[in-house]
């Protein structure tokens, strides 16, 4: 009953919360594949990573696009507050807990529309608010990283023309990717969410789970 109470204030609280900050950012088109204050973009991987693909089992509906042209959003002073406070209220209002705790299993990329999950499950919630607040989807981008430690961790990229900026459960801060004290791995193309690539010559897949408070 608790965890049913939970999800729906949730649902009730995103839905207010996306109408309070509905606003078609302005975005422009990508001029080049990397450049000063953006991701190294690499090859095309082999395939998405495992939790996009179970990701996709479930919400189908989401994963049946079809590509776009590359977009970056036009970054000022009013996109950058309203991903502050999508950031905050997504860390802030979303529990964090292992899907393995969870759901019996080591990865699961789900939403989070209980009110519960791991970090995968924070990006993708952000994602979705920004994306139903009209923002482009070519801009907003699952991303895979490496903490220090060598765990796996999922945050969002939003890509901008002033450089790719991270939405990450683990801080309220909205850094640019350099600014952050991850190895980056993969993450979604501009042009189709289905298709991943290298970035910075990463190479290896690990399962997202971080749920340490920030």
């Amino acid at each position: 009953m608790c965890q049913s109470r939970r999800a729906e204030r949730v649902a009730l609280c995103a839905a207010f919360f996306v109408a309070a900050i509905f606003l078609t950012a302005p975005f422009v088109a990508r001029h080049a594949l990397a450049a000063d204050g953006h991701e190294p973009i690499g090859p095309r991987t082999s395939a998405p990573p495992i939790g996009w693909v179970q990701f996709c089992q479930t919400y189908k509906g989401i994963c049946d696009t079809k590509p776009l042209p590359a977009l970056d959003v036009a970054l000022d002073r009013t996109a950058l507050g309203n991903l502050g406070r999508v950031n905050y209220w997504v860390n802030h209002n979303i529990k964090p807990e292992t899907d393995m705790d969870h759901y019996g299993m080591i990865q699961w990329w789900r939403y989070p529309d209980d009110g519960v999950g791991a970090c995968h499950s924070y990006a993708l919630l952000k994602q979705r608010l920004l994306i139903q607040a009209g923002w482009p989807r070519q801009a907003l981008l699952m991303t895979i990283v490496h903490e220090k430690d060598g765990e796996g961790h999922a945050v969002l990229t939003v890509a901008t023309d002033h450089g790719d900026y991270i939405l990450d459960n683990l801080t309220d801060k909205i850094l640019l990717w350099s600014q952050t004290p991850y190895a980056y791995y993969k993450r979604q193309s501009q042009s189709d969410p289905n298709i991943w690539v290298w970035i910075d010559g990463g190479r290896a897949d690990v399962p997202t789970s971080s749920i340490r408070s920030h």
